[in-house]
């Protein structure tokens, strides 16, 4: 099973790289039927609401504040956490780690993280290289890794903080339409 990763800060583009590829490692061991697979979920989860909820908190705003990324490409990010919290709320709620439908939403939750990923990494991973100094790189990588392990430690990734970050999403998009 992947170690959980503590960042002490450094450039926020790696940092934010890093746990993406744990991410993916992580998702490969919840597909191995011979992986501790509630294990590995919690881990997961932890990771996972940690992260989005450091990048809303201190990295979005900073980047956009900066001109890297607009409004839209914020709010689009955003929408794909709330996308990802809710795959990774059914999967949560699957009580059989063994079963069918554990795969299910193990490929669910999969899916909707690749896409995430590989939008981020392109579309607001790139723009902070390019637009942003190495200083506020820095200076961000030190923030959301401190916000990030504040999170953890707070047992960001339970089924409750997911329920409710899932309840408020919905809230939010109905209030939308």
């Amino acid at each position: 099973m992947p170690k959980i990763l503590q960042h002490t800060g450094g450039d926020v583009v790696e940092v934010i790289l890093a746990d993406h590829r744990w991410f993916e490692e992580a998702l490969r061991e919840l597909r191995d039927v011979e992986s501790d697979r509630a294990a590995v979920l919690a881990d997961l989860a932890t990771v996972l609401i940690a992260h989005a909820e450091a990048e809303e908190s201190k990295v979005y705003p900073q980047l956009r504040k900066k001109d890297a990324i607009d409004a839209e490409e914020v709010e689009h990010s955003e929408h794909e956490h709330d996308e990802g919290n809710e795959a990774l709320l059914e999967l949560m709620e699957v009580e059989d780690t063994a079963s069918e439908e554990f795969g299910d939403k193990t490929h669910e939750l999969s899916e909707a993280l690749s896409h995430h990923l590989d939008e981020e990494e392109r579309d607001v991973l790139n723009p902070a290289r390019t637009d942003v100094s190495q200083q506020v790189r820095d200076d961000l990588g030190e923030k959301f890794s401190a916000e990030r392990a504040r999170l953890i430690d707070s047992g960001a990734g339970s089924i409750e903080n997911v329920r409710k970050l899932v309840a408020a999403a919905k809230k939010k998009e109905q209030k939308k339409s």
